[in-house]
């Protein structure tokens, strides 16, 4: 445990515990919000090839998975926590916020 404490720099058992459940909560919001963002801009299954659907499909969950996390990390109470994840994960991209 106390490795996973270093590893995800959570000060309390209780942090990492809402930690995990932020990340869990946000994959499966992230998916369930992907379908209706597609049908929005009219992409479905019938109409491109699956080569096609998947990998737009996984695109469009990224940023909403970016977006979702700082929210629900937020209405956890961990804005701070998940604000600096966010901005060392998006300094690998290139992108630097302050």
């Amino acid at each position: 445990m106390q490795k996973l404490m270093i590893l995800f720099k959570a000060k309390s058992r209780w942090q990492l515990l809402v930690i995990f459940v932020v990340f869990a909560v946000t994959g499966s919001v992230a998916v369930i919000v992907a379908g209706p963002v597609l049908n929005f801009f009219m992409i479905k299954t019938e109409s491109f090839s699956p080569w096609i659907f998947w990998p737009l499909r996984i695109l469009i969950i990224f940023p909403i998975y970016q977006f979702l996390l700082i929210v629900i990390g937020t209405l956890a109470g961990q804005f701070s926590y998940f604000w600096e994840f966010e901005k060392k994960f998006l300094r690998r991209f290139g992108i630097h916020l302050s």
